[in-house]
Parts: C-alpha cells; structure tokens; sequence
C-alpha cells in the first residue's frame, strides 16, 4: 500500500499543467517527503470541480457515518479497488472521484521476512514531471461541534513489474509475487475518464502501464515510518 508521496512542484507549475485555478496558496501543500499518518492536506481536483485545485482535504478518509473524531484513518489510507464497492467506508461514495496530484512516492523494498534490513525507493513518472492517482472523496459533519471535515482515500491496484519487486513488504512473507500492490497512477490521457462518474471503475483496475523510475535512495539503511 501507499503511504507516503512527494508533492514538490510550484504553485504555478501545477495551475498550468491542469490549466486549473488555486482555492488558497496559504494552504498548498509542497514537500519531499509527505506521511500519509499525519493526515496532510495534499492538492487535489474534485470530480464537482474540475477547474479547481483544492487544499481543502486532508489524506485518510473519514465516512460520513462515522461517529466520532476518533475514527481510526489510518485504515483508509488506501482503498483496494477490487473491494471498493463492497468495503462500507467505500461503496457509497464511488462516485467522488478526484485526482492526488504529486511528484514521487515512495516504498521499501524489503530484504527479510522480518523488513529489518530494506531499502527506501523514490518512484516517480517518466512520463510527467506532475502526475496524479486516483482517490475517492467525502465529507464528515461532527456531531458535537457540526464542523465540516473533507477527506480522501487513495485508490490502489495491483503492482506492476517494477513495483512487485520494489514494495515486497508482503510477498516476501506469503511467496505470492501477486500480492505487491501500487496506487492507481493516471496517465495525463485517463485523468478527465477517472472524474467521469459513467465511466466504470473496473476500467481502472490495473497497473500503471507507462514509464516509472524508481530510485534506490539509501540502499540498506532502515528508516523510521512514522
């Protein structure tokens, strides 16, 4: 699964690479290294919204059911996308389709069962310098205090080549090649079909197909996650 991104490029460079307006430069979101625990506010574009880049949603996504703030995010993180509809965090809100924008992520690559000794990997797009992946939306009133709270999850597929061997954390245990995962990267030519909600989702149940480099960043040092 996906937990931690890259988001480094400018204001001005994503506003033209969507041909899309900021709601608030106060609140955009550029760092290297982004930990989906801390539930940042990374950039987005809403299916609602598509000529808006919004900073209004924080990553972790809290269902509109929930009863309290103490709802644990760090479970949906991610969504698997071949449980989507069935996952009752998800199933009712497929519709909310927006797009992560971001620059990298990141995995590691484990080289024991125990991922006591692993290598961090920076992964970004050949293809574009500014990419995004695919993540569902919502929105949660507390119920003490009625504040509004705008969430997301990001979407995840199976991996690809490149990924079945750098994001190893669990096939390294189970011997299954096939349980490496990856988060949905869009292609610049799918992004406005992932927004439209008459477009099946399954239509996007796959690995990214285009060119990815992944970089060994500090081969055999363990770094702390959290």
């Amino acid at each position: 699964m996906c937990y931690y991104t890259q988001q480094m490029s400018t204001i001005e460079s994503v506003k033209r690479r969507f041909n899309a307006d900021l709601d608030n430069e106060e609140f955009f979101l550029q760092s290297d290294f982004i930990k989906g625990f801390k539930h940042p506010n990374i950039p987005l574009i809403l299916d609602t919204t598509p000529n808006i880049i919004t900073t209004d949603h924080s990553w972790g996504l809290m269902p509109s059911w929930a009863e309290e703030q103490s709802f644990n995010r760090k479970k949906t993180l991610n969504a698997r996308i071949e449980t989507i509809d069935k996952r009752k965090s998800y199933k009712n809100i497929t519709q909310n389709r927006c797009l992560i924008i971001a620059s990298a992520y990141y995995e590691w690559h484990w080289h024991d069962k125990q991922g006591k000794l692993k290598d961090k990997y920076q992964i970004k797009s050949f293809d574009d310098e500014i990419f995004t992946f695919a993540g569902l939306y919502s929105s949660w009133t507390c119920p003490d205090s009625g504040i509004l709270k705008n969430t997301f999850t990001m979407v995840t597929t199976e991996g690809n080549q490149i990924m079945k061997y750098v994001h190893n954390s669990k096939s390294i245990k189970s011997g299954n090649i096939h349980d490496a995962r990856m988060p949905i990267m869009l292609r610049r030519q799918d992004e406005l079909s992932w927004l439209d909600q008459s477009v099946d989702m399954s239509e996007f149940a796959f690995p990214y197909e285009g060119n990815l480099n992944a970089v060994n960043l500090n081969p055999n040092i363990q770094y702390g996650l959290f």
